[in-house]
């Protein structure tokens, strides 16, 4: 059980900390247990809560959505669109950097790993932050949703001038629980090489993001891995 107790950056245990003492927190615990007994689960234990540790709370400056994990061995480290050193690019990151060089000239980085990112205050969020080796949303509606629904109102609520980047249907769900009169919210097509030529590509976000921060006083973002 150990493995899958939240280990987060402190001012995210504050923001989460009741979320930890609900039944549905519980149940998912109890869950994942059971699907550890049976199955490969992705990521490992220790990177479940990786987004809430690389970005506190209080550092925040972009919330970039994911669904889920992706869930082919050694791809998921916790946070979301990112693979660790050393692993293939997967579709939807190679289209991600391809607009990122098309908009700020950035070039094509070898690596696919954002740590650098999430240590600038993007904060890399799957909704689910857990999936079953080779089965994509299979980790779904058991918990996950409430949890980091949670986290993306708190971040709604107390903080100001934050940048949301929307991809996708899924994660376009999610602009109900943004107030748009404190921050902005960025939508578009997913990456993903289904859906990226109708709208992710040409959609020059990360070049909106840095704008829309440095009108405000906030420290951009170097994009550059």
């Amino acid at each position: 059980m150990a493995n899958i107790n939240p280990d987060i950056e402190p001012g995210w245990g504050i923001a989460l900390k009741d979320e930890f003492s609900t039944a549905y927190f519980t149940q998912l615990k109890e869950f994942l247990i059971e699907e550890k007994n049976k199955f490969k689960v992705y990521p490992p234990g220790g990177k479940i809560f990786a987004a809430f540790s690389f970005t506190p709370f209080q550092e925040v400056r972009v919330v970039i959505l994911g669904q889920d994990p992706y869930h082919g061995p050694g791809q998921a480290h916790g946070l979301c669109f990112s693979v660790p050193d050393g692993v293939t690019k997967p579709p939807s990151l190679q289209n991600i950097f391809k607009e990122l060089n098309s908009d700020l000239e950035i070039p094509i980085a070898s690596s696919g790993n954002l740590e650098k990112w999430a240590k600038q205050g993007v904060l890399l969020l799957n909704a689910t932050l857990t999936v079953r080796s080779h089965q994509a949303g299979s980790h779904q509606n058991r918990g996950w949703e409430t949890f980091t629904d949670t986290a993306i109102s708190k971040l709604s609520n107390k903080r100001e001038h934050l940048v949301f980047l929307l991809w996708g249907n899924y994660a376009m769900a999610k602009e109900s629980m943004i107030d748009s009169s404190r921050h902005l919210i960025l939508k578009s097509a997913h990456p993903s090489p289904f859906s990226a030529s109708r709208g992710f590509f040409g959609n020059r976000h990360f070049s909106k993001t840095n704008a829309y921060l440095k009108d405000h006083g906030i420290q951009e973002i170097d994009w550059a891995l």
